[in-house]
């Protein structure tokens, strides 16, 4: 795998971690708790991998500037704001999160839960619409 091909790496990392908080919550809902578990943590782990491709990618690529002009521009930059300040923002939720499911504590868990399953599928899914806008358009 060379470093061009780290992209697309992350976009199907995000992708991956979109899908399986999606699993995990119809899980949950569904009364299956050991699915909803694996698939969370299979979340974990894929939006880990994310980040730590995407820190070696950029720390040897730098930022890739967006090319498109007109409305499409003002689009990609909403997105990638948001995207930006909630991925900052949901990592520490992320971690409590799941944190307090491992321990078992399942009522703070589920408040918590509320919050930061939103926030974190928004920005796995907006996370593969960046690359798409960045590097597929």
């Amino acid at each position: 795998m060379s470093l061009s091909d780290l992209p697309t790496l992350n976009a199907a990392l995000n992708a991956t971690s979109a899908v399986l908080l999606a699993l995990g919550w119809t899980a949950i809902r569904r009364g299956r708790r050991e699915l909803h578990r694996r698939c969370m943590l299979g979340a974990l782990t894929a939006s880990a991998l994310f980040l730590t491709s995407y820190l070696v990618y950029h720390a040897q690529v730098g930022s890739v500037r967006f090319t498109g002009q007109g409305w499409v521009r003002i689009v990609y930059f909403a997105i990638l704001l948001s995207h930006t300040v909630l991925a900052v923002v949901i990592a520490p939720f992320v971690v409590v999160t799941v944190a307090r499911a491992l321990r078992a504590n399942f009522e703070a868990h589920r408040r918590l839960a509320r919050l930061t399953l939103p926030l974190w599928a928004w920005v796995s899914v907006t996370g593969v619409v960046v690359y798409w806008m960045l590097y597929r358009r």
